[in-house]
C-alpha cells in the first residue's frame, strides 16, 4: 500500500518536510516513489503538484494525517470534490 507521507529535510532548527508516495513499509528517510510537494513550517508555505497527489489517490493511497490536514487547509479536497463530480 502506498501513503502520502512527510519526509524531513533542511537543517538543524530548520525542518523543510516533503510530501512524498511511499511504500508503507519503507522507512520515513527511505527511497520514495514520487516527490508531490513540500511544506515549509515556518513560513508556512506549501506548494503541492495536484495532478500527481491526484494520481496517486485515485491509486488508493492514503494520506497520513499531518499530509491530511496540510491538503484540508491549502482547499485542496474541495477542489477534489469538484474535480470528481
Amino acid at each position: 500500500m502506498v501513503k502520502l507521507r512527510l519526509k524531513r529535510c533542511g537543517r538543524k532548527q530548520r525542518a523543510i518536510y516533503r510530501i512524498i508516495a511511499i511504500d508503507v513499509r519503507s522507512r520515513r528517510e527511505g527511497r520514495d516513489l514520487r516527490k508531490v510537494g513540500f511544506y515549509d513550517p515556518i513560513k508556512n508555505q506549501t506548494y503541492s503538484n495536484v495532478p500527481a497527489i491526484l494520481y496517486f489517490l485515485k491509486k488508493g493511497a492514503q494520506p497520513t494525517g499531518t499530509v491530511y490536514d496540510i491538503l484540508r487547509k491549502a482547499e485542496f479536497f474541495q477542489e477534489f470534490r469538484v474535480f470528481f463530480l
